[in-house]
């Protein structure tokens, strides 16, 4: 049975959304496809790496997600992919380079603010991916990763703007509408900074999204309580 907490996630998930996030994920990958086999020549490197699949999820599925904006995207899985050859060059036992790189990885990514979960595929990628990645060296979190993952990002601004939906991300409400949120809210963005302390949890929506949400459900249960 599925779990509560993916049902209410799937509830909030309007088709239109889901069938948006196929068809742009199709193109996206299709299209970084199409550009890096035509930019790079054929090798024992892949053109194009397995992690980007998951990258796609993240941008066309949740794009206003923190972990599906441009520099985690493109940061993530460079740094991540650079961290795995450092670490099966440096650490001759395969099991322990693959198990700090995907470490490393995750610690550098959270430190640089671009944490993104396909980059502990990237760096796991380097560790096990073969003689022409291991091979490459350093220029493999370049070429294909970096090339991979910016060719995505700019196909994905591109369909989202033919499609007039935001990307990168910014708050769903002006300026003006966040403040008088603010006002009609019984609690203040700094009561959501100690309720995240309080319960020692990281989760995976901005701050300011965040207090849009509440301030909104709170002003709908004031009207619903007055009747």
């Amino acid at each position: 049975m599925p779990l509560p907490h993916a049902k209410a996630f799937w509830a909030k998930a309007f088709p239109a959304d889901r069938l948006l996030g196929g068809v742009g994920a199709c193109i996206g990958i299709a299209l970084t496809m199409l550009v890096c086999v035509a930019l790079l020549p054929a090798s024992d490197v892949p053109q194009i790496v397995a992690p980007l699949g998951a990258s796609a999820v993240l941008v066309f599925a949740v794009r206003s997600s923190p972990l599906a904006q441009p520099w985690p995207v493109i940061g993530g899985n460079t740094v991540s992919a650079a961290i795995g050859v450092a670490a099966f060059q440096l650490i001759p036992d395969a099991t322990l380079a693959a198990g700090v790189a995907v470490g490393a990885a995750i610690l550098a990514m959270s430190l640089l603010r671009c944490l993104h979960p396909p980059g502990g595929a990237a760096a796991l990628t380097a560790v096990i991916g073969g003689p022409g990645i291991h091979a490459a060296g350093y220029a493999f979190a370049l070429v294909p990763v970096a090339l991979n993952s910016v060719v995505l990002v700019l196909v994905a601004v591109l369909f989202y703007r033919v499609t007039r939906h935001p990307y990168p991300h910014h708050s769903a409400l002006p300026p003006a509408a966040i403040a008088a949120d603010r006002r009609a809210a019984g609690f203040h963005p700094d009561d959501i900074d100690a309720a995240l302390e309080d319960m020692h949890e990281s989760f995976d929506i901005a701050r300011d999204d965040l207090h849009a949400l509440l301030a909104r459900a709170e002003r709908h249960a004031q009207l619903r309580q007055r009747g």
